[in-house]
């Protein structure tokens, strides 16, 4: 059987239910859009380079 996973999305979302959410099974990350099915996943190693990125301000360009 399949593990439940357990999504969280950021506080900065505020009470807007159209968010991203993102939820853990251990080893995988899995993030979706809270009005979408369609889930991304990958893995713990590759989200934190992420998150590096956009704590650094390489995205910025993309929210503007």
């Amino acid at each position: 059987m399949a593990q439940e996973l357990h999504w969280q999305k950021s506080t900065f979302s505020g009470e807007n239910t159209d968010c991203v959410e993102i939820a853990s099974d251990g080893e995988l990350v899995h993030i979706r859009e809270s009005d979408d099915p369609a889930v991304i996943i990958t893995t713990k190693v590759r989200l934190a380079a992420w998150i590096q990125g956009a704590k650094a301000g390489e995205f910025d360009h993309l929210t503007d």
